[in-house]
């Protein structure tokens, strides 16, 4: 009798830990996606010229912040109520900042060196982001690897945000933000291939 009383405890255990995984994979999966959805609004306002270099680089900012917060509350495994609601307040605060951008009408050039600089840096951050939200997806990405690809993120944001503050990015500014890019794709892609998997 105690034998069947244990191994149906141990099964309901496997259950809750199965069901807390798959939840904390689905919450990073959402606010990874996010990322990419921000992102691309921001590379859209670029293109069209509704968002100027200088507005990019606010908006890069913010992105930094979310990256941030993204890695601080996903690197201990799944994230608190708290930390869901605070990591949704900086993206919701992202998202009023990329409509009023597109909306107070502020043009940028889209044609103009420094414009195609920013989009430039900033269809690779959709890219890298796809790649990060993919592996959460996938679970070939654990939280506590998407929490450091995260940060990686931040840090590129950062330089896009310091690059375009006075309203131009430099082909040597972009340059440096590319060999950026070239190093977390390298750890986006040995975190991926590596023996990590989510359990």
């Amino acid at each position: 009798m105690n034998r069947n009383l244990l191994v149906t405890a141990l099964i309901a255990a496997a259950a809750f830990g199965a069901s807390f995984a798959a939840s904390a994979q689905t919450s990073a999966a959402n606010t990874t996606q996010r990322d990419v959805n921000q992102e691309q609004r921001i590379e859209n306002g670029l293109q069209n010229g509704t968002i100027t270099t200088r507005e990019n680089a606010e908006l890069q900012r913010d992105e930094a912040h979310v990256d941030k917060l993204q890695a601080k509350d996903m690197k201990n495994g799944p994230m608190t109520a708290a930390e869901k609601a605070q990591l949704t307040a900086a993206q919701n605060k992202t998202s009023r900042d990329i409509h009023t951008a597109t909306s107070n009408g502020i043009n940028g050039n889209p044609l103009s060196a420094s414009s195609q600089r920013a989009q430039a840096d900033t269809q690779r951050n959709i890219d890298q982001q796809k790649r990060i939200n993919q592996g959460v997806r996938s679970g070939s990405l654990t939280n506590h690897e998407a929490a450091g690809l995260e940060r990686g993120q931040s840090n590129v944001d950062k330089r896009e945000a310091r690059a375009g503050a006075n309203g131009n990015v430099s082909a040597g500014e972009q340059r440096r933000i590319a060999r950026a890019d070239n190093r977390q794709s390298a750890r986006i892609y040995n975190k991926k291939h590596n023996a990590q998997v989510k359990g």
